[in-house]
């Protein structure tokens, strides 16, 4: 049996949208408890050149909100990237996951082909489809789900392997 476009797409990204969730909500706790402003987390970077995790979020589900709606042929939503709270990060979220189940299989299924342009570079650059979800979408998500994930690691939240996995 082979995977379709939308099997290896969708529903892995609401998952890991909704493990993101909970991984926040882990981390209101902890500076609940800890008596830490969330904007530490918020603003939050490995590196003084790495992008903090507000972006992070912003960049991952931008990449898959856009990726449902290119391989489908609608309208990419437009989110503003002005979110600088917990809750306008979760929302977010939310926002994304919602948009994501809007689609059907047969709405993303047969885009393997599909041309897909993106701006990246100031130049336009051409994706066939199954390439442009597997080679550049999947991995800029993961990339960017786990740098959130590490950056409130490394800020003392207690978070596992597990809670990036979500439940089974």
């Amino acid at each position: 049996m082979s995977l379709s476009m939308y099997q290896a797409s969708v529903p892995g990204f609401i998952r890991i949208l909704q493990n993101l969730t909970a991984i926040l909500a882990k981390a209101e706790a902890h500076a609940t408890t800890k008596k830490i402003d969330l904007a530490v987390f918020v603003n939050a970077r490995l590196a003084p050149d790495m992008l903090p995790l507000a972006r992070q979020i912003q960049i991952a589900t931008d990449a898959v909100k856009g990726c449902a709606a290119r391989l489908a042929g609608v309208d990419v939503p437009s989110y503003a990237d002005t979110e600088t709270t917990f809750p306008e990060l979760k929302e977010r979220i939310a926002k994304t996951i919602a948009f994501l189940e809007t689609f059907k299989p047969e709405q993303i299924d047969g885009s393997e082909d599909k041309v897909v342009t993106l701006k990246l570079g100031g130049k336009d650059t051409d994706f066939k489809g199954q390439p442009y979800l597997l080679h550049f979408v999947i991995p800029n998500f993961y990339f960017h789900v786990a740098m959130t994930y590490a950056l409130l690691r490394h800020n003392g939240v207690d978070i596992g392997k597990m809670d990036y996995l979500g439940p089974r």
